[in-house]
């Protein structure tokens, strides 16, 4: 089973992301997730029972540090050891929330691959995102494309608390929360993964997949990887940045 929506270790509710060209980015993003007679997702970006799931922020000079993709955020159970364990590992830190008392919070980190994410505490009960219905926006499955598989899955197991499953997919591996679902693909760049950055590739369904490609194109953005027949799609947005769109279930 694949589900990344969770609230439990390894399980991701959120990621957001500062941009150039706010109106522009917003419009782009309102346009291509609210399609179809049943939309998913609502045109403030939350899901369709107005639920916070990806927020799109001006780029502003305290975010200045951050780098440009979308940035999902993993539960884990200390925030810090975990910071820490990552920056053992080669990553880099950029932003680490801490409360008065010293306590981590919440922390923004780059991988060694250059994929950036966010560390944040378990949120809630476990058994509550599995009681939302399928037929609201949420993130629906997380891929990372890199020239180092091996390396990077070991690197999320330590930092996220995921485990690498044994099979393969597209030339790489599904990543599994400790309850065993699944929660991402770590997978090998080139081939049919040709183009496609080192960064976290959030897939968000959308009711009227086609006419959501269509205004892909009509809204300055590309189509790096797959068409309506594969129902899945990489793209490109007007400032460079890259995200997937999902046929509906």
């Amino acid at each position: 089973m694949r589900n990344p929506f969770a609230r439990g270790v390894g399980g991701v509710l959120s990621a957001d992301i500062a941009v150039p060209e706010h109106e522009r980015e917003l419009s782009f993003y309102s346009q291509i997730l609210t399609t179809g007679s049943a939309p998913l997702w609502r045109d403030d970006l939350t899901n369709n029972r107005g639920t916070p799931v990806i927020g799109l922020g001006a780029r502003s000079p305290e975010y200045e540090a951050l780098p440009l993709q979308w940035m999902p955020h993993f539960q884990v159970l200390d925030v810090g050891a975990s910071a820490a364990r990552a920056l053992e590992l080669g990553a880099s830190e950029l932003m680490h929330g801490k409360s008065e008392d010293g306590q981590s919070q919440w922390a923004v980190l780059v991988d060694p691959m250059g994929a950036a994410f966010g560390l944040i505490p378990v949120v809630g009960d476990e058994s509550e995102a599995a009681d939302q219905p399928e037929n609201v926006g949420r993130i629906s499955w997380l891929t990372l494309v890199v020239s180092d598989v091996s390396s990077t899955c070991e690197f999320y197991e330590q930092v996220v608390g995921w485990s690498t499953a044994s099979a393969g997919v597209d030339g790489g591996f599904e990543m599994r929360r400790p309850d065993g679902v699944s929660a991402a693909a770590i997978c090998h760049a080139g081939g049919d993964n040709e183009g496609i950055p080192p960064v976290w590739i959030l897939s968000l369904p959308v009711d009227d997949f086609e006419e959501s490609l269509r205004l892909v194109r009509e809204g300055g953005g590309e189509i790096i990887k797959g068409s309506t027949d594969a129902g899945h799609a990489v793209v490109r947005d007007p400032v460079g940045v890259c995200i997937a769109l999902q046929a509906r279930n």
